[in-house]
């Protein structure tokens, strides 16, 4: 029987239309057929708002450290439009019965037992759609939203998202504005989970300070061995271990690999469960998690897809994980935070 997986981060619902994800599609990463092979039973669905005719560029720098150039600040007006499609097509979908949009741990227990279809936790990644007043933010709780990143890698009204630089520590600038203190403290008081996924280092001890709940990086890795800037120092994995929070191993090549490579090929799924060993080695297993970036990054070969979920089980288990581990970090790790931030 294959082992029900919750995961951290998806960007189905901007990357995949409705019949695609139904009926399954011949790209991406995650589709319903595919979650049903894997033993994917829920996660975190991120609405990601791109910014128009704007690509993110590599620029390899004379020191020979790579760096992507941000785009600018998305307005407010254009990522609501484009936030209320995404939801939209996601409750098109709970209508239609091919995904519960998850308000309450029951969901995510109802998911797991295989009682009715996955559950999907309903999360923006940058907090873009929301207006500076939070207004809205009661709005998108009524709607379903549990989770929300005040920021993506670029920066916004709320805070200044971590670029991606590689070689490069997370400590890129400025943190949380004040508008970005409001927001998280109205997300704790509704029970939305704060993910500081993106946030650069001052943003997340900004977030920190405030002691809203457990800390939580939805799709990361570990910078003492990829030291990419979005992954995490030392520092930050004490953190979050002292709140009770998590770290969701992101499958992203560039943040596993200590040389940055950008081949899939020669990128092991290994490399996943090194990252997992670290965490659960200084802070705990129970501070483990899984949150692959499926749809938003490029992961190894090895794995593919959604479908590849079990060769990641077998690699933690290759790394000394027991079952019982294995089955916390797969599912229970996540049901444990949640539970605490949906209070």
């Amino acid at each position: 029987m294959t082992l029900p997986v919750f995961d951290g981060h998806n960007d189905m619902l901007t990357c995949t239309d409705h019949a695609g994800f139904v009926e399954g599609r011949p790209d991406g990463h995650i589709d319903l057929p595919r979650m049903r092979a894997g033993g994917m039973r829920g996660g975190l669905f991120a609405i990601f708002c791109h910014s128009p005719r704007v690509r993110v560029r590599a620029l390899q720098r004379a020191d020979g450290v790579r760096e992507f150039e941000m785009p600018p600040e998305l307005p407010h007006r254009s990522a609501a439009a484009f936030a209320a499609v995404a939801a939209g097509r996601l409750f098109a979908l709970e209508r239609e019965g091919a995904l519960v949009v998850g308000r309450a741990v029951e969901d995510l227990d109802r998911a797991r037992a295989g009682d009715g279809p996955p559950v999907a936790v309903l999360h923006l990644e940058g907090a873009e759609p929301i207006d500076e007043g939070l207004e809205s933010l009661d709005f998108w709780y009524a709607a379903g939203l549990r989770s929300l990143g005040p920021v993506w890698s670029r920066h916004n009204r709320f805070g200044h998202g971590v670029p991606f630089v590689y070689p490069s520590s997370p400590d890129t600038g400025p943190g949380l504005t004040d508008a970005g203190v409001r927001l998280l403290r109205r997300s704790a008081e509704l029970g939305v989970m704060v993910d500081l996924a993106h946030l650069n280092e001052a943003g997340f001890w900004d977030a920190a300070r405030l002691d809203l709940g457990p800390l939580v990086v939805s799709h990361g890795c570990v910078h003492a061995l990829s030291a990419a800037s979005r992954n995490l120092t030392d520092a930050q994995i004490d953190a979050i271990g002292a709140s009770g929070g998590l770290v969701g191993i992101a499958y992203a090549i560039y943040f596993l690999r200590s040389d940055f490579g950008e081949d899939p090929a020669t990128t092991p799924v290994s490399l996943i469960a090194q990252h997992a060993r670290y965490v659960a080695d200084r802070i705990g297993v129970e501070h483990v998690a899984l949150g692959s970036d499926f749809d938003g990054t490029t992961v190894p070969s090895e794995l593919a897809d959604v479908c590849g979920l079990p060769r990641v089980l077998e690699a933690l288990r290759d790394v000394g994980f027991s079952q019982a581990e294995i089955e916390a970090i797969a599912w229970g790790n996540w049901r444990r935070v949640l539970g605490v931030w949906w209070r």
